[in-house]
């Protein structure tokens, strides 16, 4: 049988309503009352029931959050980040993997309004507009991660992609590359159509320059492999002399295909450079150059704005950053030393 408030109460010798000032406003209790309870709760082995008076507030304190891939580094740092921040509010984070799959997605957002989260901060599979409204009008606001508003109807955080796609096939040609192939799926993710955006306007600029398109199924390793053993498969002469990847872990599938599977050496005869800037890309055998995001800020970022409109009523912002290159190993200019 589960000990109640009244329980601790009689034994305390005190109110129901005291109990529940030491428990929530121990500052308007006196001291010798507050132990006498923390006292009593000890003693009954008294466990307060935050679930039924989360309800009673109308919302808990928890945050939703939704993510394309949890097996991704980039989100697993965002998620982090998010955590942090939302500790220091007094909240915890609900994370959910979608999987890249808007089924999952639903799912997830139709469990968090049932558990009457505090909001939720998503990476929408495609486009979720009509299922957050809906959150919303129901007291539970929503950010996104990772993806621009493009009609400022919620508030975002994200980093500007066409100019990363830019900078990562600018640099290649900087090297002196010119048969670029984009790795990249699927093509309806926002993520990777800005990605390839951008390195097309870099390579617009060259006209003795050309960029293929390797369209992949997903963002991952297996993917990136596949890729890879595609173009190892070429005839020399026909192979592309560089590889902007969307993610760092089709990067690295290319690069385990290439350097590992195959006898292609990285990057003499293939340049590569990923998106993200994951621990683990600075780790791999040949250390892949890469587009990095501020993974953690844009979680932290993310939460702030959350807190933002539920606690102080401020408006939609969205809020982009700006990329960075991180040249490693993966693209050195053939005419460098070793």
């Amino acid at each position: 049988m589960s000990v109640s408030v009244k329980d601790v109460a009689a034994r305390a010798g005190v109110s129901v309503g005291t109990v529940s000032n030491v428990l929530n406003r121990p500052d308007k209790v006196s001291p010798d009352t507050v132990r006498r309870v923390q006292a009593a709760i000890e003693a009954l082995g008294f466990v307060r029931n935050d679930a039924a008076r989360q309800l009673r507030a109308g919302h808990s304190r928890s945050i939703g959050l939704v993510v394309l891939d949890v097996g991704n580094p980039f989100f697993t740092d965002v998620a982090r980040g998010a955590e942090r921040r939302a500790a220091e509010s007094d909240l915890s984070i609900l994370l959910g993997n979608s999987d890249d799959d808007a089924s999952r997605e639903a799912r997830y957002l139709d469990l968090f309004e049932q558990q009457r989260v505090y909001g939720v901060l998503i990476t929408p599979v495609d486009d979720a507009m009509d299922r957050l409204d809906r959150l919303r009008e129901r007291g539970i606001p929503a950010v996104l991660v990772d993806r621009p508003s493009d009609g400022g109807d919620f508030s975002s955080v994200a980093v500007d992609d066409v100019g990363g796609g830019y900078l990562a096939a600018h640099h290649l040609l900087e090297t002196g590359r010119r048969r670029i192939a984009f790795v990249g799926g699927p093509a309806t993710t926002r993520q990777v159509s800005d990605r390839l955006t951008g390195a097309r306007r870099a390579v617009a600029e060259h006209p003795d320059a050309s960029l293929e398109v390797i369209e992949t199924a997903a963002l991952t390793v297996l993917e990136g492999r596949a890729a890879g053993e595609q173009l190892r498969s070429r005839p020399a002469a026909e192979r592309p002399d560089a590889v902007f990847a969307a993610n760092d872990l089709l990067a690295m599938g290319v690069l385990q295909a290439l350097v590992m599977l195959g006898s292609i050496s990285v990057p003499e005869d293939v340049a590569i450079i990923g998106y993200d800037d994951i621990d683990f890309a600075s780790a791999a055998v040949v250390p892949l150059s890469s587009i990095r995001q501020p993974s953690e800020l844009i979680g932290r970022r993310a939460v702030e704005l959350l807190l933002g409109a539920i606690e102080e009523g401020r408006p939609t912002e969205q809020v982009t950053f700006r990329p960075e290159l991180i040249v490693r190993h993966s693209t050195r200019p053939r005419s460098s030393s070793s």
